[in-house]
Formats: structure tokens, sequence, C-alpha cells
């Protein structure tokens, strides 16, 4: 490294001059570092995939006009206040957000720490020393003596090639990044609470179910016994009645653990002991909510995770200036202001004072080829963030797609399972009925109630799926975020 200084220094010992030349360099110094470039590529959003219209929404229609549809509190769609009050906690005390908080203020500290390198650094010393000359043999004069100093020295980086405004945008777009990072964990933790809650209203519905068809079977095994007794029917179809009724009772029974294990997982989601939380079971809302229509561009907009792996975009292409500016000069003005006595009472006297300032240039001039690499290693950290960016918006157009198909097909089985419910009724009524008369035996009755069983678990997953889609497609549509939401917090700092 070559480094070059100019420096003006009054002693103390010749007076009080103040040159104007030193004021005239500082100035010259000064407008020069107003007036620096900034190096490095202009920001330009990297260009993504784009369609017309999702693929699936052609046959996506919305029940009702999207317009009143919540565009912050999503899950209120869904019309189940015990939903409602778990959200709220996850928010609070879910130990992930804290995380990405914390995240976030650490993004924050670290944007104020770049900016602060475009203001001068100002420091203060107060010092005592105890000294003697090396005169040998000892000479008058030189016994030992005490010097007291007390000073301010200043240094300001000029940042003439923008290195630290660079430093400072890459900041920015970092912090806004763990904004839009803290928004989308926050709605990927609401979204997982929201499938869990409903899976455990669907193992209600299941266990619900069973026990009715438990209900039922005891019937069924009672009538069976009575006719054994009357000599109408076979051992057999004693058997056939209870193993029927016992193997649906051990279900029922194995539902309560999925249960058990949901409301832990919802517990830990809301930032508490699984102990300390308790839902109890009650009837779910039939209700598949409608999704406003949108564009494959609007995800752009609408989803967190597409605006955080933008911003990490234009944090590497600012970092690329960082690198640049290295390659020149680094211009530092320097100055001093203080007072040295060998005597405390003279100390802050016009005499014992002293100053310099000067400017000092330092430019490097072989590194073995390291600012090379550094800005080999900031290009092609930019287009791996390039290539990131293009990838989430494409998983984002998948997700949009994915579950729009599932809400739609889901619809079609709906229907069809709701058919096959009310058919499958009816043919366990007509079938117990001939199997009362004599006309069949039990083995039709077992097979065609464990068929309108099967019938109606169905149609209660295909309700939980269509539930658990609607869920996903929210998030993949943004849950009602917005970029302009970073933009609304970076305008109010």
């Amino acid at each position: 490294m070559v480094i070059a200084a100019l420096r003006y220094r009054q002693q103390p010992a010749t007076g009080v001059r103040r040159p104007r030349v030193v004021l005239r360099h500082a100035l010259v110094l000064m407008s020069v570092a107003l007036g620096s470039c900034m190096l490095g590529p202009r920001y330009v959003t990297p260009s993504v995939p784009q369609a017309a219209a999702f693929k699936e929404a052609a046959e996506w229609k919305p029940a009702r006009p999207a317009e009143d549809l919540p565009r912050g509190n999503w899950w209120e769609v869904f019309g189940d206040p015990r939903l409602s009050e778990l959200i709220a906690k996850v928010d609070v005390n879910n130990q992930n957000l804290r995380l990405a908080e914390a995240q976030y203020r650490q993004a924050l500290g670290l944007a104020e720490q770049a900016r602060a390198g475009l203001f001068p650094t100002v420091s203060g010393t107060a010092a005592e020393s105890r000294s003697r000359s090396a005169a040998l043999p000892p000479a008058p004069g030189t016994a030992p003596f005490t010097t007291y100093s007390a000073g301010l020295t200043a240094s300001w980086n000029t940042d003439l090639w923008g290195g630290i405004r660079s430093a400072i945008a890459a900041s920015d777009a970092s912090a806004k990044a763990s904004e839009a990072t803290l928004a989308s964990a926050r709605l990927s933790v609401r979204a997982l609470l929201a499938q869990n809650y409903f899976s455990l209203r669907i193992a209600d519905e299941q266990r619900q179910l069973l026990d009715d068809a438990v209900n039922n079977y005891r019937v069924s095994f009672k009538l069976t016994q009575n006719r054994y007794a009357s000599g109408v029917a076979a051992k057999s179809d004693i058997v056939q009645a209870e193993t029927q009724l016992r193997s649906t009772e051990a279900n029922a029974l194995d539902v309560g653990v999925q249960r058990a294990q949901l409301e832990h997982a919802i517990a830990i989601l809301t930032g508490a002991p699984p102990d300390q939380l308790s839902i109890a079971p009650k009837p779910l809302r039939r209700l598949i909510p409608a999704i406003p229509e949108v564009v494959p561009s609007q995800l752009l907009e609408r989803r967190p995770d597409v605006a955080a792996a933008e911003r990490l975009v234009a944090a590497a292409n600012a970092q690329i200036g960082v690198v640049e500016a290295a390659w020149f000069p680094a211009l530092t003005l320097n100055g001093t202001l203080g007072f040295r006595s060998t005597n405390f009472g003279n100390l802050f006297t016009l005499p014992a004072r002293y100053w310099s300032l000067g400017p000092a240039l330092a430019e490097t001039i072989f590194d073995g080829g390291l600012r090379t690499a550094q800005k080999a290693q900031a290009i092609a950290a930019y287009d791996a963030a390039v290539a990131t960016y293009r990838n989430t918006v494409l998983i984002s157009f998948q997700q949009v797609e994915d579950n729009l198909a599932a809400l739609r097909i889901l619809a079609q089985e709906s229907r069809v399972l709701e058919d096959a419910v009310r058919l499958a009724r009816q043919s366990v009524e007509l079938t117990l009925n001939q199997y009362k008369a004599g006309t069949v035996n039990y083995l039709n009755v077992v097979a065609v109630q464990a068929a309108a069983l099967a019938n109606e678990s169905s149609a209660v997953a295909a309700y939980g799926r269509q539930l658990n889609a609607s869920v996903l497609l929210i998030q993949a549509l943004g849950g009602g975020w917005s970029t302009a939401d970073i933009e609304l917090t970076a305008a109010s700092k």
C-alpha cells in the first residue's frame, strides 16, 4: 500500500497561527468528496418468466365478489373465532417469528452501521506519562518529568468513489429483504397453524363419524343377537357383527392419537407447552372461502418471499460497487486538536495548544489478485441471487397453479362423494330391511355398512383437503401482503 499524506502542525512554542492554506485545502477536499462518483452497475430488477394468466384460473370461479374479502386478516374468511384467537397467540409468542424479528432488527442495525461511515469519527484522549531521556552518563536536564495531554482526533473517509454509499445501499436492501422475510415467516407460521387447526377439526369430524357408526353397529349387533336367540340367524352373523363393531371402536380410538399430536403442534406454534393448551371438539363450519382472482404478475407484489429475493438481488448488485471502489485510492481527512504540557496547571492554556490537519491518500499497489477475486465473487453472488429470485417466482406460480387445481378437482370430488354417501345410506337401509325379512345374510349388511362408512370418511377427508388447499392458496397469493408494506416502513424511518 502506498500512502501519501499532507499535514500541517503547529507546535506550542511558536505561538498560534491559522494558515489559510490549510483551510483552503480542507474546503477543496470536502468539495471533492461531496461531488464524488459512485461505482458499480446501475441496478435494474431482473426479468422473470411471465404468463398472461394462470392456467387453472379459467376453471376457478369465486362464489361471491372478492372485494369484501379481508386483505390482511385472511383467516377471518373461515369464520372461526377459535382460529383467530390462536393466530393472535402465534403473532405474539411463536419462537420462529421472534427469531425472524430479531434477525430483522440485526439487519436494521447493520444498515445504520453502514450509514455511520458517511460521517467523521471523533475521539477524545487524556493522558499522563512519566519519562526521562536516555543520556549516559546522566547529565543535567535529564531528570524524569511528567507530561500531561488532552485532545480530540477526527478522521473522515471522504468516500470519493462511493464505496460507503454502495455499502449503505446493500445494507438497506438487505434490511428490506429481512423485513419481507419476517412477513414471509409470519405468513408461513399462520398458514401452518390454520392447516393444523383444520386437520384437528377434521379429526373431530372423523371421530364423530366413527362414534355414530359404532352406535349404529351396536344396534345391528343387538338385532343380530335377538335374531340368533329367535333361531332365525346363524352364529356367524353374531361374530361378523361383533367384529365390525370392535374394529370400528378401535378406529375411533386411533383417531385420538392424531388429534392429540395436532393439538400439541398447535400449542408449540402458539409458544405454549402442550399441557397448557386444550381445544374442545366442536362441529366444523362448512365453508370454502372465495379466493380473489389474480394474474401472475401480481405475485411479484403480493408475495413477501418474492420481494425478499428481489431485494437480495439489489443488495448483491450494490456489493459489486463496494468491491469496485476498492480499486481506487482512499482519501481520508485527519485532524487533531489538543493541549500538551509538563505542568498540569498550564495544560489548558493557549501556549500548550497543538493541532494538525491534512489529507491522507492510500492506494493498494499489489494484493496478489485479491481485488480481482473479490469482484469475481461479487458478480457470482449477484448471478446466484438473480437465479434464486427467478426460481422463487417460478415456484410461486407453481404453488398457485397446484392449489387452484386442487380446489377445482376436490370440488368435483366432493360432489361425487356426496352422491356416493347418499346412495350408500339408501343401500344400508334397504339391505337392513332385507336382512330383517330374511332375504339376505348378514354378510351383505356388513358390506354395505363398510362401504357407507368409507364413503362418508372419504367425504370428510376431501373437505379437509379443500380447507388445506384454500389455506395454501391464500399463502401462495401472499395472504394480503404487499410490497408497499416495506416501502411504507422505509419511508417512515
